[in-house]
C-alpha cells in the first residue's frame, strides 16, 4: 500500500502555549514529504475528529500521525478504520512537564514528532494471521466443581464443550465433602455443596460432550488451532480445539510427611478428608474403636506455613475446619471441640462463620503443635506452645480425635503423569512457579498462563474453597471465549490485546542460534529438525522478545522492527559537544514505565529535557544493536526502564525484563571496543505508580553521567 500520510497537530491542553506549533508544522512538511498538514485547537474534539475524518475520505489521507496527548489515552476517539495511526506525545511528555518556550522544549517536540514521521514510514499495514480450519470449542480438563463450573458457564453463551475427566465420575474432591463453608446470610449454617446439582446440569446440556474415565493424551498446535487426542481405556478421540480450562485441582498434602503432628502414631489422628468421610456416612466415631467423639482437636496449618513442608498458606483450611468442628456439635452437643492455630484467615463473610463457632464453644487456642502424645487407653494429647501468652507449653489431653488441616498441593502435571502433554519446544506441561502453581502475572492476569489460550482455575491456580473455585471457574471460562474470538480476528489477546500483526522470520539470514525459541515466554516458536524456528502463530503474545533476542536481526513485526527503532533514534538531534546539551535514550516498556513517565506529565512534575523517550513492548524487546547504535550516535547514556523481575516479578510478558538484564550484562564488552564506560547503560525497575521516582531516577543518571564526559563519538 502506498502511504499518504498526513499530520495533525493539538495546540490545545498547553501544547500552543509551550511550543512553537508554527516550527512543528514546517518540520511536518519538510521531514514527512506531506503537503497535509493541519493544526486544530482541540483534536480529540468532534471538529477536530471530523477534520482528519474529511482528510481520509476526500483527501485519501491513509497514514495518519497525530501530535497531541499520550498514546495511552483516545486511542478509540482517534481510531479510523484500515488507516495506520501514529501518536507523538506532545502533551505528557513536553508541554505538562517542560518549561515553555524555552529551545530545550522546543527541541523535545521537534525529536518525538521526528520519531514519528520515520515509525510511520517503517510501518506497513498488518496482514493478521487467519485460517478457515480455525475451531471455537472449549475443552476443559476436570470434571470436579471447577470444571463442571467452566463448562456450564461456556456453553450457556452458546460454545461448544469438551469436558474430560479420568476418574469414572464426575464430582472431583468437592463430592466427598459432606457440606461447603457457607455463601448466604446469615454465613451461620453450612450449606450442601451443589455437586449433584452440577452433575446433573452438565449431563443434560446439549452442548456439553463429556468423557469420564478419560485423559487428554497429546496436545498440539495453538489456540483455535488444538489438536488434542484424548484417551478413554482403548478409545482414542481426536478433538480441534480452540481454548482450554485446566481445571484439575489438587491433592491433599502427603499426610505421612508430618509425623511430628502424630499422623501415624495413631488412626485416631487423621486428615480433613478421612473426618469429611466419616460425617458424609452420618457419624463422626473414633477409627480406632467406633466410639463416638467426646474430645476433639483440629491442627490448622497441618504442614502448611512451613519451610519443611508447604511454604504458602492454602487459603480453604481454616474455613473447612470450622464447618466440621460444627459437624460434631451437631452430633453431639456435649462435645468439647479445640482448634489450634497460628493465624485465623477467614475472608469476607466467612468472619460470621468464626463468630458462629466461637460462640457454639468452640475454642480457639493461638499457638503451635510442638508435639503429639498417645496415652493409656489409646487417648490423644497435643503439647502446644501458646504463642499469644507466650507462657510454657500447654496440654490438651483426653483427646479421642486429632484432625489435622493439611493444606493443598496443584494437580498442575509436574509429578502426576502429565496432564496437557504438549508438543511444545520448551516442554509438555505449564511452566509452574517455585510453589508448583502455574506461572502467570497474578495482579494483572490471573487466569492467564504461559502458554496463550490455556487458562488456570480452581485449587490448581491457588488454594480456595468452593465458592471460591466457582467464580474462579467463570472468569477462566470467560478467557477461553475471549482468547477464541480474538484468535478467530487474527488479533493478540493480553496484554497486547487486538494488536493484528505478529513476528515474521527472514529466514535466508537464521543461523539456527535458538535464541527465539529459547527466550520466548510464552513457546510460540518451535523447531524443525535443523534448528529453523517454525512459529506457531497463534500462541504468539507480541512481545516482541525473540525480535530482541535475535542476532542477525531478522525477526519483524509489520508495526515494530529493530530498523524501525533504529531510524526511529536516528532521527533524534544530538548536539555537538561544544554545545554542553547531552542526549540520554530511554527505552521505556509500554506496560509500566511508560505509563509511570505519563503520570508524572499529568501531575506537573519535571522530567529532565534532555531525555529522550521511545516506549516498547517489554524490555525484552530490546536488541543490543538499538544501544551500540545509540552511543555510536553520540548519546551520551542508554537507561532501560521496565518492570520489576524476579519471584515476585511484574513484567507482563513473564520473563522480558529478566531477559534484558542478562543481554545487559554483556554490553559491557561492546562499550569497551568504543572506549565508553559500562555506566552508560542501565536498567531500572519502574512500576506503575513510580511515576514520582522516574524523574528522579532519570535526573540522576544524568547527573551520574557528568562524570564521564560527552560522549565522545558525537559529531561521527
Amino acid at each position: 500500500m502506498e502511504k499518504k500520510t498526513g499530520v495533525y497537530l493539538c495546540s490545545g491542553c498547553g501544547i500552543g502555549e509551550a511550543v512553537d506549533i508554527a516550527k512543528l508544522e514546517a518540520l511536518a512538511a519538510k521531514e514527512g514529504k506531506t503537503q497535509t498538514v493541519r493544526t486544530h485547537a482541540f483534536l480529540c474534539g468532534p471538529e477536530g475528529v471530523d477534520l482528519i475524518k474529511k482528510d481520509i475520505a476526500g483527501e485519501g489521507i491513509n497514514a495518519v500521525v497525530i501530535g497531541a496527548c499520550s498514546p495511552r489515552v483516545n486511542t478509540e476517539v482517534f481510531a479510523f478504520g484500515p488507516a495506520l495511526v501514529e501518536r507523538t506525545n506532545l502533551r505528557e511528555h513536553v508541554a505538562w512537564c517542560q518549561t515553555p518556550n524555552t529551545e530545550d522544549t522546543q527541541a523535545l517536540a521537534h525529536d518525538y514528532l521526528r520519531m514519528s514521521l520515520v515509525r510511520m514510514q517503517k510501518t506497513e499495514s498488518p496482514a493478521p494471521y487467519l485460517s478457515e480450519d480455525f475451531a471455537r470449542s472449549v475443552l476443559v480438563i476436570g470434571g470436579g466443581i471447577t470444571g463442571m463450573t467452566a463448562a456450564l458457564e461456556a456453553a450457556e453463551t452458546g460454545t461448544d464443550v469438551v469436558l474430560v475427566e479420568k476418574s469414572p465420575a464426575l464430582g472431583g474432591n468437592a463430592a466427598k465433602l459432606h457440606k461447603r463453608t457457607p455463601t448466604r446470610a446469615p454465613y451461620r449454617e453450612p450449606e450442601d455443596t451443589g455437586v449433584r446439582e452440577a452433575i446433573r446440569r452438565v449431563m443434560e446440556h446439549p452442548r456439553i460432550k463429556v468423557h469420564t474415565g478419560a485423559e487428554v493424551a497429546n496436545t498440539k498446535g495453538g489456540p483455535c488451532l488444538f489438536d488434542v487426542t484424548i484417551r478413554k481405556g482403548s478409545e482414542t478421540i481426536e478433538e480441534r480445539i480452540g481454548a482450554i480450562v485446566m481445571a484439575t485441582g489438587a491433592t491433599p498434602y502427603d499426610p505421612a510427611k508430618l509425623g511430628d503432628l502424630g499422623y501415624g502414631l495413631s488412626p485416631d489422628v487423621i486428615t480433613m478428608e478421612a473426618y469429611e468421610a466419616m460425617a458424609q456416612k452420618g457419624k463422626i466415631v473414633r477409627p480406632s474403636d467406633g466410639k463416638e467423639v467426646q474430645r476433639a482437636a483440629f491442627v490448622l496449618c497441618a504442614g502448611s506455613r512451613d519451610e519443611k513442608h508447604l511454604p504458602y498458606c492454602s487459603a480453604y483450611c481454616c474455613g473447612a475446619a470450622m464447618k466440621q468442628a460444627v459437624y460434631l456439635r451437631e452430633q453431639n452437643r456435649d462435645a468439647s471441640i479445640y482448634l489450634v492455630y497460628d493465624e485465623i484467615r477467614t475472608p469476607g463473610q466467612l468472619e460470621e462463620f468464626y463468630r458462629r463457632v466461637q460462640q457454639d464453644g468452640g475454642m480457639f487456642i493461638k499457638g503451635k503443635v510442638s508435639g503429639v502424645k498417645e496415652e493409656p487407653g489409646k487417648r490423644l494429647s497435643l503439647e502446644v506452645t501458646e504463642a499469644l501468652l507466650g507462657s510454657s507449653p500447654a496440654v490438651i489431653g483426653d483427646l479421642d480425635l486429632v484432625v489435622l488441616a493439611t493444606g493443598l498441593v496443584p494437580n498442575a502435571g509436574g509429578d502426576n503423569g502429565g496432564v496437557l502433554h504438549l508438543e511444545y519446544r520448551q516442554g509438555p506441561e505449564l511452566p509452574t512457579h517455585k510453589y508448583g502453581f502455574p506461572d502467570s502475572h497474578f495482579i494483572c492476569f490471573p487466569y492467564e498462563t504461559r502458554r496463550t489460550g490455556i487458562y488456570t482455575a480452581g485449587t490448581v491456580r491457588r488454594p480456595m474453597g468452593i465458592a471460591a473455585a466457582r467464580e474462579d471457574a467463570a472468569g477462566a471460562a470467560l478467557k477461553a471465549i475471549q482468547a477464541i474470538e480474538m484468535t478467530t480476528r487474527g488479533a493478540a489477546v493480553h496484554p497486547r490485546a487486538g494488536d493484528l500483526t505478529y513476528p515474521e522470520f527472514a529466514m535466508q539470514g537464521c543461523t539456527q542460534c535458538k535464541r527465539c525459541t529459547e527466550e520466548c515466554p510464552f513457546g510460540a516458536i518451535n523447531e524443525d529438525e535443523k534448528a529453523n524456528p517454525i512459529l506457531v502463530a497463534t500462541r504468539c503474545r507480541r512481545c516482541g522478545t525473540c525480535m530482541g533476542a535475535c542476532p542477525q536481526r531478522i525477526i519483524s513485526f509489520k508495526n515494530y522492527s529493530v530498523d524501525m527503532i533504529g531510524a526511529m533514534l536516528k532521527s533524534i538531534d544530538v548536539p555537538g559537544e561544544e554545545e554542553e546539551k547531552p542526549r540520554i535514550l530511554v527505552f521505556a516498556c509500554e506496560n509500566d514505565a511508560y505509563p509511570a513517565l505519563d503520570m508524572a506529565g499529568i501531575n506537573r512534575i519535571p522530567l529532565n529535557p534532555h531525555v529522550r523517550i521511545i516506549p516498547v513492548r517489554c524490555l525484552g524487546s530490546v536488541n543490543l544493536v538499538w544501544i551500540s547504535d545509540a552511543m555510536s550516535k553520540g548519546f551520551d547514556g542508554v537507561m532501560l526502564m521496565g518492570c520489576r523481575h524476579g519471584d515476585d516479578y511484574q513484567c507482563h510478558f513473564v520473563k522480558g525484563s529478566e531477559i534484558a538484564s542478562v543481554r545487559l550484562s554483556k554490553i559491557a564488552e561492546t562499550l569497551s571496543r568504543m572506549a565508553l564506560e559500562s555506566d552508560r547503560v542501565r536498567q531500572e525497575a519502574i512500576s506503575i505508580m513510580d511515576f514520582r521516582r522516574a524523574p528522579e531516577i532519570l535526573s540522576a543518571f544524568a547527573e551520574s553521567l557528568q562524570a564521564f564526559g560527552p560522549n565522545p563519538m558525537k559529531g561521527f
